[in-house]
């Protein structure tokens, strides 16, 4: 198998930053059994989401125009987008209340528990199977930062694609199955199918 450092490199992940996620990824991988064919899927996929594993908070600093554009059923006129844009907090606060287990607008939670971790764990209640999961408590829903730190980052996304069948998604095929499962949609499709293919060039 073609070394774990090149893969990453491949992926779009800075060489400087190899060795920070090098390790983490490993031990994900080998918990939540993303082998073989499976690992350059995933390995596309989370660098994407976490912009070539450089972020690991969602970025939710959108202006009125990426607000309609992105998250247009939230802001149904541009008046309204205005109120919020460049303010990331209202924005996810918005975008994320009543539902991901989040209380409304006022609660907060929508901030709390925006993205976090390479595929962006998001929402109260994703948080929480996760913090139950790993910790076999809800430490996490009480403290949810320390998802963006590398080793939780890396072992969050590992349970995410596995208990959403991404690891099956994978042994078929399904890119697109996968996309929808981690974003909803098939957002940036085209940059993920990239990122798998640069992946794929240097295994072959």
């Amino acid at each position: 198998m073609t070394n774990l450092n090149v893969l990453l490199i491949a992926s779009g992940c800075p060489e400087e930053l190899v060795d920070t996620w090098k390790l983490p990824i490993q031990e994900a991988c080998s918990v939540y059994e993303i082998t073989g064919g499976r690992l350059p899927m995933f390995l596309a996929q989370v660098s994407h989401e976490s912009d070539s594993f450089r972020r690991t908070v969602e970025n939710l600093n959108y202006g009125t125009l990426g607000l309609l554009r992105i998250f247009g059923r939230y802001f149904p006129s541009e008046e309204i987008a205005e109120g919020y844009a460049h303010n990331p907090e209202r924005i996810a606060n918005r975008v994320y209340a009543n539902r991901l287990g989040n209380g409304d607008e006022a609660s907060g939670d929508g901030w709390k528990y925006r993205g976090r971790g390479l595929i962006q764990l998001t929402g109260k209640e994703n948080v929480r199977e996760f913090s139950k999961h790993y910790f076999g408590n809800e430490s996490l829903v009480v403290d949810p930062e320390g998802l963006k730190k590398p080793y939780l980052a890396a072992m969050s996304a590992g349970w995410y694609w596995q208990s959403h069948d991404c690891n099956e998604k994978a042994d078929t095929g399904d890119f697109e199955g996968i996309t929808k499962a981690i974003n909803g949609g098939l957002t940036n499709l085209q940059d993920r199918l990239q990122r798998y293919m640069d992946i794929q060039r240097v295994i072959t």
